[in-house]
């Protein structure tokens, strides 16, 4: 039912690294991490780029929008020196680069798709084809475990993702798991519900886990915290705390 890892980390290196970065991945390695949780967002050319925030001012330095600005221009911006002087320089990676360390180190993918507002539809298309074209040959093994996850808080571009590449696994994000949770999935075909273990209780995990869909939290940095969750039947979560919660916890 949960054929991917347990314990993932968050945009790369947690608290360890500038999130969304190279640096990040490299940071979430050295502390025995093959699975990781990061961000998709289109540059204004239509190109998938490794970013959380549509503005730039927190991780990457300036002003402007990453809809508004070239893929070429945001791989020159500087996503690391917010972090650290040691990680000045920093790039935003292109997701095609993601994909080629990922498959070089054998580290699972956690793809969330984060559409800045008004392209949920095309973000979805575009991260869908793109990793189906990347994993052309994982999906014609047909081992669930080597695929990527992609999810998304935008039911709009998981629908877009579904229809683009079917054959990918879908996650729907939810900050709280509500009324029609089940009905959307449905919809989405999604293999798992993705939601904030805050506003998790056993019920409500129960109740995903009998419908026969995965659970999967975000972002558990206590490690009293993360075994409360995983009793109550949560397959797997992403947390930030790399370095007090192992691979595997």
């Amino acid at each position: 039912m949960w054929p991917y890892p347990k314990i993932v980390a968050h945009r790369g290196g947690g608290t360890l690294a500038p999130e969304n970065t190279v640096a990040g991945l490299r940071a979430g390695l050295a502390y025995g991490f093959r699975a990781v949780e990061f961000d998709v967002m289109l540059s204004r050319d239509g190109i998938g780029m490794v970013v959380h925030d549509p503005e730039f001012g927190r991780t990457v330095a300036g002003r402007g929008s990453v809809a508004g600005t070239d893929a070429a221009v945001l791989a020159g911006m500087d996503a690391g020196a917010w972090f650290g002087a040691e990680f000045r320089g920093e790039p935003v990676p292109f997701y095609t680069q993601f994909i080629d360390y990922c498959k070089a180190q054998r580290i699972w993918m956690n793809v969330e798709i984060k559409p800045a507002d008004g392209f949920e539809a095309q973000t979805g298309a575009w991260v869908a084809k793109t990793t189906r074209e990347r994993y052309a040959a994982e999906l014609a093994a047909g081992d669930p475990a080597g695929y990527p996850l992609l999810s998304s808080f935008s039911f709009a571009a998981l629908a877009a993702a579904r229809d683009a590449a079917p054959e990918l696994p879908r996650g729907y994000l939810l900050d709280q798991i509500t009324a029609d949770w089940q009905a959307q999935a449905e919809t989405l075909g999604a293999v798992a519900i993705h939601t904030n273990h805050k506003h998790l209780t056993p019920e409500l995990a129960a109740r995903v886990k009998a419908a026969g869909y995965g659970l999967f939290c975000y972002t558990v940095n206590e490690p009293a915290r993360g075994r409360e969750i995983l009793a109550w039947g949560v397959d797997g979560f992403c947390t930030d705390r790399i370095d007090l919660i192992g691979p595997a916890f």
